[in-house]
């Protein structure tokens, strides 16, 4: 198994219902940034990608298990580790943590599209970084 990703993040009171507990909608926007942070770790940032080869990533499937609630000032962390990679997709492993508790976690399979939506093999550079990682 390959270290993860690790990606801080403070809830806010925008985070939270009325009642101070992390609005379940808003794990997806932790992950979004743990992957995107990761991948920006690595020495790739989307707009750079888009510009040089002419695709995105977008979110195929995401399959997310809540176990323990999040709330208001946490420091919490996105941890972020790469599953799988293949010709126009990647599969990644995330959990939302705080200290050693698992609050959330998530399989998110990642496909690889031109600028017309249509599946696209992901740039070599980037499959090539993380299909040793995995």
């Amino acid at each position: 198994m390959t270290k993860p990703h690790i990606l801080p993040i403070r809830v806010y009171y925008e985070d939270t219902d009325a009642a101070g507990i992390v609005y379940h909608a808003n794990y997806l926007r932790f992950a979004e940034r743990g992957r995107t942070e990761m991948l920006r770790d690595a020495g790739f940032e989307h707009a750079q990608i888009l510009h040089e080869t002419g695709v995105a990533f977008t979110v195929r499937s995401m399959n997310i298990n809540f176990k323990i609630p999040a709330k208001l000032d946490e420091l919490l962390s996105v941890q972020t580790r790469m599953v799988s990679v293949g010709g126009a997709s990647m599969e990644m492993a995330q959990a939302i943590c705080r200290g050693d508790d698992v609050l959330a976690d998530m399989t998110v399979k990642i496909a690889c599209i031109d600028k017309r939506g249509k599946a696209a093999r992901l740039p070599e550079a980037v499959r090539g970084l993380f299909r040793h990682k995995t």
